[in-house]
């Protein structure tokens, strides 16, 4: 006795449809579990993609240099009292290291900011006029510091977007108006562009004011060493090309530990440490995480194959004279196999379709709660479908198995 493909499809859905309650449940848990493997690894592959951007934002083929040593799992350590980065290191490292296109410093320390009854307390930074084109951050209103304001030590300040709102009414215009930084009156002349938050914090709640101005008028006690040098918290090096960045990194160390007098023994009391170096970190961790979260979604996808072999195994019971009288009028056991897999197979390719859906709908809902856009990739429903497929058939093998090993006269008998 053979039957077609086709028939074997209208036979599976024959016999699902005999408890459309019992089926529905059984694709539910089917299409939870592919929901949620979706939905997880969307997630996952979203934060990876808004880490990209943040650094990217940041400017491309960054080298940054800051006092004291970064230790993994701790903070800085080692602030001695040569511990320190100064005005002479930053001439140093950006003047004699080929393959450094640009670079850049800055000083930077908390302060308050008023205009009029209105105060904002920010991170405030003295910067060299290169620091908005390393940085990637133009001023969109206005100006950024120039060089004759670090030569004049000008009291002018470029004001990020979440310090604007705080002072300033909606449609005022902030630039050519006069703030307080710490008492000292400063002429806003730009406004910067909007960067949004990160996972780092917002980043529009900063101002910037030139490097020499904060040095020897804002915070000239903060800003110089007791031998008289001008300190600086971070030396900001950009390579031509990323293969330029490990010669950069290596000449920036070696001329530093020069300077600083370090001994062959002795560690560095400064670090060098490269966007790219930091983006592999968070780029490992969100990987990490994103497995993490697909292991979980594939716990749900266990319960729901499990909820499969269940039912097949019930239907089995159930169908137990229908198996007799099939195989007592020619049916081959590998039809009956055929006919339970498929029935298996069915049930999770529908449900894995419901869940598909559900996946995609529950990730675009999630974007509409958080600052990154969770991402669907093709190749994550191609997995989820054909382990969806996979689980079915797996779970379906020993009811279907079960099924054609029966004997056809017990069967027959069975009531």
């Amino acid at each position: 006795m053979n039957i077609s493909i086709l028939d074997v499809l209208r036979l599976s859905f024959v016999a699902l449809g005999a408890n459309k309650l019992r089926t529905f449940l059984t694709m539910l848990g089917i299409s939870i579990g592919i929901a949620a493997v979706i939905a997880l690894l969307a997630i996952g592959t979203g934060v990876q993609e808004y880490v990209n951007q943040q650094f990217a934002s940041a400017g491309s083929n960054l080298i940054g240099i800051v006092p004291g040593r970064i230790q993994r799992g701790g903070p800085p350590s080692g602030f001695g009292q040569q511990s320190v980065l100064t005005m002479a290191d930053y001439a140093a490292v950006s003047s004699n290291i080929p393959g450094v296109v640009d670079h850049a410093a800055d000083f930077t320390s908390a302060g308050n900011i008023v205009f009029g009854s209105r105060t904002s307390r920010v991170q405030i930074s003295g910067v060299t006029p290169s620091f908005a084109q390393v940085r990637n951050w133009p001023a969109r209103k206005g100006r950024f510091i120039n060089d004759a304001d670090m030569s004049a030590r000008s009291r002018v300040i470029a004001l990020g977007v979440t310090v604007v709102k705080d002072l300033f009414a909606d449609g005022e215009d902030p630039v050519g108006q006069i703030v307080r930084v710490n008492n000292v009156p400063f002429q806003v002349i730009g406004v910067m562009e909007q960067k949004g938050s990160s996972f780092l914090g917002d980043q529009d709640a900063v101002a910037y004011i030139p490097l020499s101005t904060a040095q020897e008028r804002l915070f000239q006690a903060l800003a110089q060493s007791k031998s008289g040098d001008r300190l600086i918290s971070t030396i900001y090096l950009q390579a031509e090309t990323d293969r330029d960045r490990l010669l950069i990194q290596s000449a920036a160390r070696n001329i530093l530990r020069e300077r600083h007098r370090l001994r062959p023994d002795e560690p560095d009391d400064f670090s060098v440490i490269s966007q790219q170096e930091l983006l592999d970190t968070f780029g490992a961790v969100t990987s990490v995480l994103t497995i993490f979260l697909g292991a979980i979604a594939a716990i749900s996808l266990l319960v729901g194959g499990i909820g499969i072999m269940n039912i097949m195994l019930v239907s089995v019971t159930e169908r137990t004279r229908e198996i007799g009288l099939r195989k007592a009028i020619g049916a081959k056991p590998s039809a009956i196999l055929g006919q339970f897999l498929v029935e298996a197979v069915v049930l999770s390719v529908i449900g894995g379709a419901l869940g598909i859906l559900i996946g995609i709908g529950s990730a675009l809902g999630i974007s509409n709660a958080v600052d990154f856009r969770p991402i669907v990739q093709p190749s994550a429903i191609a997995l989820a479908v054909s382990f969806s497929a996979a689980v079915g058939l797996f779970f379906g093998i020993y009811p279907a198995r079960r099924a054609s090993q029966l004997n056809p006269i017990e069967a027959l008998r069975y009531e």
